[in-house]
């Protein structure tokens, strides 16, 4: 897990008293209906769905609030009783020194309608932070303010502040580990000035038309497509009033942003802020919640994670490999909770059922021989014996029959009832309510995605005209025997869309499709210098004048990243029995997205192996021992594949001496015994052995520790390399 960096809470609470004149205010725009989360925000706001086991509006305010913010605002529309409910009942109501006051319209239908309203009200007396309520964030907002006002102070036409973080892409999907897509900003090195902002480029393949104005009047542009949006912005007052001005306005990116980019009368400019240890992402789809779930439960969130108290969440224990207990949990002995997995409170697991890398709600009952593997179970969901559940997300109250199997992707919306041994399909919604016929779209108040149009006001209908017009009684054949609710037919067009933004993993038979695309595409890619490298440069050549450090720095962070994805992605590996052809496809990802070396391939895969191998109960060295040899020799082809090369073989020596030396010290006594195992096994050649040990001749003594360990096979492959010469 990352190092719990110093401070909690402290240390994103940095004092900004002296950088503000006012209290520090935020808007936050608490949305309601989000396309990308039907059926589920057809009945609740998707601000108050939870986030491993917390509304997800509760991490946006208790980072605003550890932040220094003094005063928040947060405007919601349509479900806006359930918001207000919501808030009026929570701790943050009590909070010294931190108000939230809620603003309720619903006539506002965009962004650009709740700005409009919020500066008529009046209520904003300085710059403030804007936000969404679905964001989860630790940074500190003392530097970016800093920045932003000493920008104001030279440049009144500096009117916004937006951060933005590294986000390497997939080669192969062109989305984010997030499921959001491709993102092209240009941005002035010396002024981090934003020149250009492009969310999506259909069929454009990479290539990004420039105006010769930009290329003209800017002596130096950095073109990025890796870097992702964190949609927190710090704003001036004058944002309100453009929007006030505008009413053309209506998205915040699409709308906003662009507008300001392109106008060359008024010249008002919008900068950007990048971080770099800190987190911040935005939950826009089922593949974000679910990738922001596991961050959380990893601990990048910290100190917003589930054993640390905040915003009145159930105390919840730590345990070993990631795994969060809350109190008053019945578990059968027999019944077996897997590496990063979280169980709510009073909830009751039976006889040999098997739980991993998934989050339970509160009081749920979960009967015996059950597998659940990848999914977010919210709360008093019940689910029968016999049941498989995989990488699926399931609302409160939901009834799964005895037998029933959820195939990865599926949505269960609000006390939904499987009925017994029916199978759900891959990607299937079901809800109590049928299909709504009325398009819409997801941009009512929220930063949306580009594909939706204009918003029709029938969408803020009350829950109780959707009870009316929406429910009706349901074939038990639709759903099996006992069956409750109605599966959400995907329209024409939409199965990509399913798979991209899903909760489960990409297909193995899509990345195959989409690799070959892309490799039908290189050619095309590299046509000419205006094609954008994978990462993320504007060819021909860099730049340069990007520091040193700041390369090093987003290089480290790369590779802790890339080896927790590649750690978790085994993990789910051994617990689902995934094939070795498919592990490879998903390393690939992994590889090229972080546009990693074979050989930090086979490093990351080995310590993940290691890691496992130290999970594994073990009462003995000698049990540890057989421990690691069984899932070397389980996996071995796995790492064989990443370790071809001598030099890619070596990497994995060292850092099974990193390993021994730093993570997992209990490896040190059985180094050479495991060099052993891996030289049996044909992963590792006398060559890689014998060039290591020779590399190390010149080292300091503390640096020959292993190599001293291993001076029986060393002399005998020596030996045994001689009789061959």
């Amino acid at each position: 897990m990352p190092p719990q960096r110093k401070g909690a809470a402290a240390r994103v609470s940095e004092d900004t008293e002296d950088l503000t004149r006012h209290p520090l205010q935020a808007i936050l725009l608490a949305d309601s209906f989000a396309t990308k989360f039907r059926p589920i925000t057809l009945e609740r706001p998707k601000v108050l769905l939870p986030l491993v086991n917390v509304p997800m509006i509760d991490y946006t305010l208790a980072w605003l609030e550890s932040a220094g913010v003094e005063e928040v605002f947060v405007f919601c529309c349509a479900h806006s009783k359930q918001v207000i409910e919501y808030l009026e009942k929570s701790e943050w109501i009590l909070q010294p020194n931190f108000s939230v006051v809620t603003i309720e319209s619903h006539n506002s239908v965009s962004a650009g309608d709740a700005l409009r309203l919020i500066y008529e009200r009046n209520v904003i007396n300085g710059d403030f932070v804007l936000i969404s309520g679905d964001t989860v964030s630790n940074m500190s907002l003392t530097q970016v303010i800093q920045e932003h006002k000493e920008r104001r102070k030279k440049d009144s036409n500096a009117v916004m502040t937006m951060v933005i973080k590294q986000s390497k892409l997939s080669p192969i999907t062109h989305q984010s580990r997030l499921g959001t897509d491709e993102l092209f900003l240009a941005i002035d090195p010396q002024t981090k000035q934003l020149l250009f902002y492009e969310e999506k480029t259909d069929n454009l393949r990479g290539i990004i038309p420039l105006d010769n104005a930009l290329l003209g009047d800017n002596p130096s542009i950095c073109l990025h497509n890796d870097k992702q949006d964190c949609y927190i912005d710090i704003c001036s007052q004058e944002v309100l009033s453009l929007f006030t001005d505008n009413f053309d306005y209506q998205h915040l990116r699409r709308h906003f942003v662009k507008g300001l980019l392109v106008d060359d009368i008024m010249g008002y400019k919008i900068f950007t802020h990048e971080i770099h240890s800190s987190y911040a992402a935005r939950i826009d789809n089922y593949r974000s919640y679910d990738t922001i779930s596991k961050d959380i439960i990893q601990r990048w969130t910290y100190p917003f994670v589930p054993d640390v108290m905040f915003s009145g969440n159930s105390a919840t224990h730590l345990e070993r490999e990631g795994m969060y207990r809350a109190s008053e949990i019945e578990q059968s002995r027999s019944a077996h909770i897997g590496p990063f997995t979280v169980i709510g409170k009073g909830t009751r697991i039976g006889n040999n059922s098997n739980i991993s890398n998934s989050v339970i709600g509160k009081g749920c009952s979960i009967g015996s021989n059950v597998s659940i593997t990848g999914s977010s179970i919210w709360d008093s969901v019940t689910i029968e014996d016999g049941c498989d559940i995989r990488h699926a997300i399931i609302c409160d109250g939901v009834v799964i029959k005895s037998g029933a199997a959820l195939e990865p992707g599926v949505v269960l919306s609000f006390k939904v009832v499987i009925g017994q041994q029916f199978i759900v399909p891959s990607y299937s919604k079901v809800s109590l309510y049928q299909q709504p016929t009325v398009e819409d779209s997801d941009e009512e108040l929220e930063y949306a995605d580009n594909s939706s149009g204009t918003v029709d006001s029938s969408i803020t209908c009350t829950m109780d005209t959707l009870n009316r017009e929406m429910m009706s009684e349901t074939h038990a054949s639709q759903l099996g025997p006992g069956g409750v609710g109605h599966v959400w037919p995907i329209c024409e067009g939409g199965h990509e869309e399913e798979w991209r933004h899903s909760v489960a993993p990409i297909p193995a038979d899509k990345l195959a499709e989409a690799t070959q695309s892309l490799e039908d595409d290189l050619e095309f890619l590299n046509l000419d210098g205006n094609a954008l490298s994978t990462s993320g440069e504007l060819k021909p050549g860099r730049n340069g004048t990007d520091s040193e450090d700041d390369d090093a720095e987003d290089s480290r962070d790369d590779s802790i990243y890339y080896e927790k994805e590649v750690e978790a992605t085994f993990l789910r590996a051994v617990n689902e029995n995934i094939k070795v052809p498919d592990v490879i496809l998903e390393m690939n990802s992994l590889r090229l997205s972080y546009n990693m070396t074979s050989a930090d391939c086979a490093g990351a895969i080995f310590y993940a192996m290691m890691k496992q191998a130290l999970e594994i109960p073990h009462a003995t060295a000698g049990e540890l021992r057989k421990n690691a040899a069984s899932i070397i020799d389980a996996w071995n082809n796995l790492l064989k594949f990443y370790s071809k090369e001598i030099d890619d073989q070596i990497e994995v020596i060292m850092k099974f001496e990193e390993m021994c030396l730093e993570s997992v010290k209990e490896f040190s006594p059985h180094f050479s015994q495991i060099l052993h195992i891996l030289y049996d096994k044909d992963i590792l050649e006398e060559d890689a052995i014998l060039r290591w040990a020779d590399e190390k001749k010149d080292a300091e003594e503390s640096d020959k520790v292993f190599v001293k360990q291993s001076e029986e096979l060393i002399q005998w492959l020596r030996e045994a390399s001689e009789e061959e010469d």
